[in-house]
């Protein structure tokens, strides 16, 4: 009973000496740098695409309309577990931003990315709703642009440290041609002691 009253205490005591938790200033961050990728990684990997993606003039509609893209498979080959979402997101928002682009959300690799889509023109059938509020037919518009890519790791030794290289890799692709319009990597290259985790 004794040995368990003292666990219980040194755990408190451990639990109270903890630095407490806090939010971060993405901002103005400038904690550790981890061996994994983190959300700095994320967002100057898709602050270069979208720089350099605008600087190429590939989205400057020659008609002043805005493209319509579409987001195709961005393929995860690291050895982490983390969501793509999270660098075209960024891309999205900033592409919208700009007044050159929207994104389709009603075709996509998997099917629609918001099935609302077709769920809201199924209500054509309905006696229940006003069918002057009803979506009409022939009202969405089919992509111009698509947007796929892939994020590479690659592990090397450098003398007493290693060295992990995050590759972001992008293309847009012309779907009436069929050819890469524009293309972009973004290399993010870490070095740090051999026992740090980089997955």
């Amino acid at each position: 009973m004794k040995k368990l009253l003292t666990l219980t205490l040194c755990s408190t005591l451990l639990a109270a000496c903890a630095a407490p938790a806090r939010y971060v200033d993405p901002a103005a961050d400038d904690g550790a740098v981890t061996m994994t990728m983190d959300y700095r990684d994320f967002e100057r990997a898709a602050d270069d695409a979208v720089q350099d993606l605008l600087a190429s003039g590939v989205v400057d509609n020659p008609s002043g309309e805005r493209y319509v893209m579409v987001v195709s498979r961005i393929t995860n080959d690291t050895m982490q577990r983390i969501d793509t979402d999270q660098l075209v997101k960024k891309i999205r928002v900033a592409l919208l931003r700009s007044g050159k682009v929207v994104t389709t959300t009603a075709v996509g690799i998997d099917g629609a990315e918001d099935e609302m889509n077709m769920a809201a023109r199924e209500l054509r059938a309905s006696d229940e709703f006003d069918q002057s509020t009803v979506q009409e037919k022939g009202t969405l518009q089919a992509p111009d642009l698509s947007l796929s890519g892939k994020i590479i790791q690659r592990n090397h030794r450098v003398e007493d440290e290693q060295q992990v290289e995050y590759y972001f890799q992008l293309s847009l692709t012309d779907l009436r041609q069929g050819f890469a319009v524009w293309e972009n990597e973004t290399p993010i290259i870490k070095r740090g002691p051999n026992d740090s985790v980089s997955w």
